[in-house]
């Protein structure tokens, strides 16, 4: 069966998407998707792809998952997502296992984007938020980006604690890719209660990376934007618990 996806990737591929793609994930040295490999498969087409195989088992989508190539490992992750949202309590506790036995293979900000919450953040969604935390505090980058993507999943139920504590967690981080992800889950959090995410802001925001301060803050009045980027917002103008 892998081998007849592995096949079907070959005849969608096309050599001038890939050559662009490689461009836009930064695949130069020295870049954060150095290295990797693309067939030039747009996503729309994989995900008619993934439900094409619905009854792929699990480790060949793992085996998928360890591909060199790019859309092959989202290809996986489509997969295992549509397994997981599909599979009972003990099929989804081992696809979770999985996932985070094989976070090297998920190697760049579009595949954290399109799984994590699906996966991590639905798993913990009843459970211990502890995994999380130890995520946040990885020396890789990509384990931190899927920290703060996964509460995406605790967003959209109107919760917003975990995104709040580990947006705290990764405030002086040095990667630009979670500058935007944090800032992402902000102006998300914010949508759902924002003086909470004001209250954070405005205790938190002169030390925040100035791109993570601008996506926080990307759906504000004018005026607001431009206090907080000037920095004359005071910290104790919002008096609700963070």
């Amino acid at each position: 069966m892998i081998d007849a996806i592995q096949s079907q990737l070959v005849r969608l591929s096309n050599a001038e998407d890939g050559l662009f793609l490689q461009r836009f994930f930064k695949t130069g040295p020295g870049q954060y998707g150095e290295g990797d490999r693309f067939r030039g498969i747009r996503v729309p087409v994989l995900r008619r792809l993934s439900r094409a195989h619905p009854d792929i088992p699990l480790e060949l989508a793992e085996q998928l998952l360890h591909s060199a190539y790019h859309e092959d490992r989202f290809l996986a992750l489509l997969i295992l997502m549509r397994k997981y949202a599909n599979a009972d309590e003990t099929g989804r506790a081992g696809i979770y296992t999985l996932y985070l036995d094989n976070t090297r293979f998920i190697n760049n900000w579009d595949l954290v984007d399109v799984s994590a919450e699906h996966i991590v953040g639905a798993h913990l969604s009843d459970k211990s938020r502890e995994p999380l935390y130890q995520l946040a505090r990885s020396c890789s980058l990509w384990q931190r980006r899927i920290a703060i993507l996964a509460t995406f999943h605790f967003i959209k139920r109107g919760r917003i604690d975990e995104t709040l504590r580990i947006s705290g967690m990764l405030l002086t981080d040095k990667e630009d890719l979670i500058h935007k992800a944090v800032g992402w889950m902000l102006r998300e959090a914010g949508k759902r209660d924002m003086q909470r995410e004001e209250a954070f802001l405005s205790a938190h925001y002169r030390q925040m990376p100035r791109t993570m301060l601008r996506y926080a803050i990307e759906k504000f009045p004018q005026d607001k934007r431009l206090s907080y980027l000037k920095g004359t917002v005071s910290p104790g103008i919002h008096k609700r618990r963070i």
